[in-house]
């Protein structure tokens, strides 16, 4: 019996413990499913920080406030209150922000048959040419219909951000060149297109746009005659013309699209008699 015993001692001892095996196979698995875990977690965190950038992105754009009204800029205000065709004259532009309501069922956000575009470039490729890197429509009433980062076509050289605004971090909201393009076209598409040195814009975009549907406000005479016939500068004209400042630092296309559409407004009898004697 005593013999018995003893080996039941052994047997129950070899059946108490779990192999070594059995340890790192236990230890693999929680090891795995810790680690799933984890990253689970952190993309979960990036998503959420994603969602929560590009939400702090697009309210610093609208500067909407946390009762739903927006702080106008000049410019935006005076696109917004100017109803229809009613003239616009320079002395009843604001200097300052003024607070207006764009509720959801407004008119003045549809889309309409006049829009002005605005670009910003980065420099890419080893001569650091221009390429797309944001774009940005309103309407004739100076509402955002489209403002999109766009990833550059070639390795970024230059993110010129101290003009552009444009930095790295920007590049996860932007959306392929392709997309960018057959969204501007679907827009553009039997509208009048205002803007400031269209052709380059255009030209970046692979675009191009019936002579007769473009209003650039850097061939107007009477625009270029501030500069003695030259290529005026978007913020010389609206200063001479409108008595605002932009471009005060970085570029927004924001600001430069509803300047174009502006002035374009404030001379629109004599930019469509201008557009009409040159087809």
């Amino acid at each position: 019996m005593a013999g018995l015993s003893s080996n039941w001692k052994q047997l129950s001892s070899k059946i108490s413990k779990p192999s070594s095996n059995n340890n790192n196979n236990n230890t693999t698995h929680y090891n795995n499913k810790k680690k799933k875990s984890h990253t689970k977690a952190k993309e979960d965190h990036i998503q959420n920080s994603l969602k929560n950038d590009k939400h702090l992105l697009q309210l610093k754009h609208n500067r909407v406030n946390k009762d739903g009204f927006i702080n106008a800029s000049p410019l935006e205000f005076t696109l917004w209150t100017t109803i229809g065709n009613n003239e616009i004259k320079k002395e009843n532009i604001p200097t300052t922000d003024n607070t207006i309501n764009k509720s959801e069922k407004d008119r003045r956000k549809e889309l309409g048959k006049i829009v002005a575009i605005d670009c910003e470039f980065v420099g890419a490729g080893e001569g650091r040419l221009s390429h797309l890197a944001r774009v940005t429509i309103v309407n004739f009433y100076g509402h955002v219909v489209l403002d999109q980062y766009v990833q550059p076509r070639l390795r970024v050289t230059d993110w010129r951000t101290w003009v552009s605004g444009i930095t790295p971090w920007h590049m996860q909201f932007a959306i392929k060149f392709d997309d960018a393009r057959a969204r501007v076209e679907e827009i553009l598409k039997d509208r009048v297109l205002v803007g400031h040195a269209l052709e380059n814009d255009l030209d970046k975009l692979c675009l191009t746009h019936p002579k007769s549907l473009t209003r650039d406000t850097s061939t107007f005479p009477p625009f270029r005659a501030v500069s003695s016939g030259r290529t005026p500068g978007l913020k010389k004209l609206v200063k001479q013309f409108l008595d605002l400042d932009i471009q005060n630092g970085v570029h927004n296309p924001i600001e430069d699209a509803r300047a174009t559409m502006l002035l374009y407004r404030l001379q629109k009898n004599q930019i469509e008699a201008f557009a009409k004697s040159i087809k």
